[in-house]
């Protein structure tokens, strides 16, 4: 690519030809990345914790409580039909993995980074995305997963241009933005915001967040989410690169 030097966030164009956008949970990535999605016509959402577990909990989780569930439901069964009327909206395809919600297992039995990353990696082969953004896994467990579980795929397929998008209200919890920075800054690849071209469009969006009815009340009681629809925060991006040659040892003075 022509942008392949340090350019200060610039990003070749053709890096969104085909965009990959990994969610954690269904409507991560609208959140997350909704006006991105709206804004490039070959868009896919890969859903990773899509998945029914074992069994629900009875009774059901607050989480789902919130929502309207109760014992019996098939919360993931709604949920996916939640998905698709998003992604019509946000004029995006979509794949579904079938790994569970941390809420719905017993810690030893929560899917792990390894565990992911083959399905994950399998997923984004068969599409060849030009760009594939992940979260930058703040504060969820399941966040913070798939985020790890993203990056070692990003080992096996460098070939797309990968970019960390934020995740939506937890970024705003005190320190966790700073504290991933810093450490992938330590780790790399290094995180730089880049220029990505998108248009915001609000109504769209929040057109897109809403069709996840089952979510709106928990996100109302847990996250704002109304406060932060009203007070929007640009969509940010940050690409994800070795550091130039040279400023490796930038890290050492954190």
């Amino acid at each position: 690519m022509p942008f392949a030097e340090a350019t200060w966030g610039e990003v070749d164009p053709a890096a969104f030809a085909r965009i990959v956008v990994v969610s954690p949970h269904f409507d991560d990535a609208a959140m997350g990345a909704g006006h991105l999605l709206a804004s490039y016509p070959d868009t896919t959402v890969v859903t990773v914790l899509a998945g029914r577990p074992p069994a629900y909990p009875d009774p059901p989780s607050e989480w789902d409580a919130l929502g309207g569930f109760v014992a019996g439901d098939d919360v993931v069964a709604a949920r996916r039909l939640e998905d698709l009327d998003a992604l019509e909206v946000l004029e995006s395809d979509h794949r579904w993995l079938e790994f569970s919600d941390h809420q719905y297992l017993d810690p030893p039995d929560r899917p792990t980074p390894a565990q992911v990353a083959p399905a994950l990696g399998d997923v984004v082969r068969e599409i060849g995305p030009t760009a594939v953004f992940v979260p930058m896994g703040l504060g969820n467990p399941d966040h913070v997963m798939v985020h790890e579980a993203s990056l070692l795929v990003r080992d096996e397929q460098p070939d797309p241009v990968w970019f960390c998008y934020e995740d939506h209200g937890y970024k705003h919890i005190p320190g966790l933005l700073a504290w991933r920075v810093a450490k992938m800054l330590r780790a790399h690849p290094w995180p730089t915001p880049a220029i990505v071209p998108h248009v915001p469009d609000e109504a769209r969006k929040r057109r897109a967040i809403f069709c996840y009815t089952s979510q709106i009340p928990p996100l109302e009681n847990e996250h704002a989410l109304t406060a932060r629809l009203e007070a929007p925060v640009p969509e940010q991006f940050w690409r994800l690169a070795p550091p130039p040659e040279g400023w490796e040892g930038l890290a050492d003075f954190i």
